[in-house]
């Protein structure tokens, strides 16, 4: 998502932590690109592997995020869920799977004082999602992997064109009250490079409906950008400006991965209607 510059001033040194930053920002990047890319390449554990420690490491945040450091009981009884739930989905078991994730944000209440249990079982849903929906799409076809590369350069173009296009013409701002250095000009960049770049990459790995491949690029790419802003939303709410420390120049690990979360989930989404559990990234890719 876009984001420009502070009104204010900050003189050098300002200047000079934010080109520190865009510079940790670029080499995490040059590290998990790549990684993320070869295990959707590699398929099979390595995926799901990787995978679930996003998925956990997004658990992690969430609930220190809501209810504070120290919670281990209600992390590692949630955490559980999930890992299990991983090998399940690997195993061909999506919905016992999913609905082991739902047990898991039923047990979340046991432990979540009754002020944050609505957040923390969301936070259980939001994880489930990151992991459930990338395992679904990949699957052990190689449209599985077509249709993680084609999502991976929706959300990061989305991400890298909104960024530069914020900064370098800024405007008016896309959602102030939520997230006030995002603009429209971000935005609309955004969309533009994630149709272009969707339409790269569908040539690329073959014959597809290019139409309905934009078309697909289009709603992925401003689902990207609202998955974005309801993590800002989140941070705002429990006064955080980062989810975690874990990623240098990123922030947390659901601060690199809010767009991907919701641009995947909607993915597969379309995907299971129109192809099933079996042919989840058929029904994205082929129409």
């Amino acid at each position: 998502m876009a984001e420009t510059e502070p009104v204010s001033n900050p003189g050098d040194s300002g200047k000079l932590a934010r080109v520190n930053n865009l510079v940790l920002r670029i080499a995490s990047a040059a590290v998990m690109a790549p990684l993320a890319v070869w295990a959707a390449y590699l398929g099979g554990w390595p995926f799901t592997l990787f995978w679930a420690i996003a998925a956990i490491a997004v658990l992690w945040e969430w609930i220190t995020l809501v209810a504070g450091p120290g919670n281990r009981l209600m992390f590692s009884s949630c955490g559980s869920a999930l890992a299990v739930a991983a090998m399940l989905a690997s195993r061909d078991r999506p919905v016992a799977a999913i609905f082991l994730v739902g047990l898991g944000a039923l047990a979340a209440t046991i432990f979540a004082p009754r002020e944050q249990r609505a957040w923390i079982s969301a936070g259980i849903g939001y994880a489930g999602a990151l992991l459930l929906a990338p395992l679904l799409l990949r699957g052990v076809d190689w449209l599985g992997f077509i249709a993680l590369v084609l999502l991976f350069a929706v959300v990061w173009t989305t991400d890298v064109a909104g960024y530069f296009a914020g900064r370098a013409f800024g405007g008016p701002k896309l959602m102030p009250s939520v997230s006030p250095k995002k603009t429209w000009s971000g935005a609309i960049a955004g969309l533009i490079g994630a149709m272009a770049v969707a339409i790269a990459v569908a040539r690329a790995f073959g014959e597809f409906n290019l139409v309905a491949i934009a078309l697909l690029a289009l709603v992925l790419s401003i689902v990207s950008q609202a998955g974005d802003l309801l993590e800002s939303f989140i941070k705002r709410r429990f006064n955080a400006k980062d989810a975690s420390g874990l990623i240098p120049g990123h922030g947390g690990v659901m601060d690199r991965l809010d767009g991907f979360w919701a641009a995947c989930l909607i993915a597969c989404l379309i995907g299971l209607l129109r192809g099933g559990w079996d042919e989840t990234a058929r029904g994205l890719l082929v129409w």
